[in-house]
């Protein structure tokens, strides 16, 4: 029986878009920042190295302030909150995470009414977004759209982006009909590795935007909400109304500032490397990778009948690879991050190779 595990420094982890992370792993280097930079301490998330975490993502995101969320929920919600007041109505994807995963909270805390546009799909056209807009407004009683959020990838839809011509068409129409626009972008920084852009532009092209800190950058939790200085003014007060304004923040800010250098340039590389290494694996007898038309770092891989998918999965264990299927499903999503950087395709192609003939019945 294997003793690898998912913490070793040599396993590669094919879920999420970060290393994973153990409790032990950030004490560890919660120790290091200690002995090396330091933590200044916060007050109730004001300040400290919170601040300079806001300062910071801030500068990167091309944006006039920032504000650290403990949550992307709370995030998006304030982000709305703030753009319509009181009221009014956002257009969404039906298949975001503000429309599906947060128990209507923009709809019974707020009274912000979610107008799902998309059904299925990922993402909305901006010739949907005008429409929708323009019926809003000459209806028999009108109610008209107040702001739209785009969220991209869709982690509903297998990590799928919003195609950038398409990103860029619905802030135009957003701006042409004066009403303010807002980026889910939790995975932002993976995203515009996978479409060759900058985060920055694609923070131009919206009126606030949210990123998260723990997916990639190695905080437990959190998230960083960005906009102009109009934007973010006073918004500590609802962090706190809503519950968000925690204590000793700065021990979560320190951790996502250590893992910021460098993460887009390792991203990239990996993502590189991935999508070598998932061509590879495609070319495996009973295995096959199809990439999704419009996908980021999620690759599926399918088994053909006569492997055995649990024997497959321990096998890529005993190599120090680790997947994670869901029940009953033989299709597995495979997800590139930075584990990738640490061993050379050849072997992890030979690995899975050898898993595959293994659990062949």
């Amino acid at each position: 029986m294997t003793d690898k595990k998912p913490e070793d420094e040599d396993s590669i982890v094919l879920i999420g878009d970060g290393e994973a992370r153990t409790a032990a792993d950030q004490l560890r280097r919660l120790n290091e920042i200690a002995a090396t930079t330091g933590f200044e301490d916060d007050d109730f998330s004001r300040g400290g190295s919170v601040g300079q975490l806001e300062r910071a993502m801030a500068e990167r995101l091309g944006k006039e302030r920032a504000i650290f969320m403990p949550t992307g929920t709370l995030a998006n919600h304030l982000a709305i909150r703030r753009h319509c007041g009181t009221g009014g109505r956002a257009a969404v994807q039906e298949q975001s995470h503000l429309f599906n995963d947060t128990g209507d909270s923009l709809q019974r805390l707020s009274s912000i009414n979610l107008v799902p546009l998309a059904t299925g799909r990922v993402y909305f056209t901006a010739a949907e977004l005008k429409e929708a807009y323009e019926t809003s407004i000459t209806g028999r009683v009108m109610n008209p759209i107040s702001a739209a959020m785009v969220e991209t990838p869709v982690r509903r839809r297998s990590g799928q982006i919003v195609p950038w011509s398409e990103v860029q068409a619905i802030s135009e129409v957003s701006r042409s009909l004066g009403i303010p626009s807002h980026l889910d972008g939790a995975r932002l920084f993976m995203v515009a590795a996978a479409t060759g852009n900058d985060v920055r532009d694609y923070s131009d092209l919206f009126d606030s935007v949210y990123v998260s800190l723990y997916k990639f950058l190695g905080a437990p939790f959190g998230g960083i909400l960005a906009g102009n200085a109009h934007f973010i003014e006073g918004m500590y007060h609802d962090r706190r109304m809503f519950g968000g304004g925690l204590a000793q923040t700065a021990l979560v800010a320190a951790l996502a500032l250590h893992g910021l250098p460098g993460f887009a340039e390792r991203f990239t590389a990996a993502l590189e490397k991935g999508k070598e290494l998932m061509s590879d694996i495609d070319d495996i007898p009973g295995l096959s990778v199809t990439p999704f038309e419009h996908g980021s770092n999620i690759f599926p891989l399918a088994l053909a009948d006569n492997i055995d998918l649990d024997r497959f999965k321990s096998a890529l264990v005993d190599h120090g690879i680790f997947i994670y299927p869901e029940p009953g499903v033989r299709s597995i999503d495979l997800h590139v991050n930075a584990t990738m950087l640490r061993r050379p395709n050849d072997e992890l192609t030979a690995a899975f190779s050898a898993a595959a003939a293994q659990a062949t019945a």
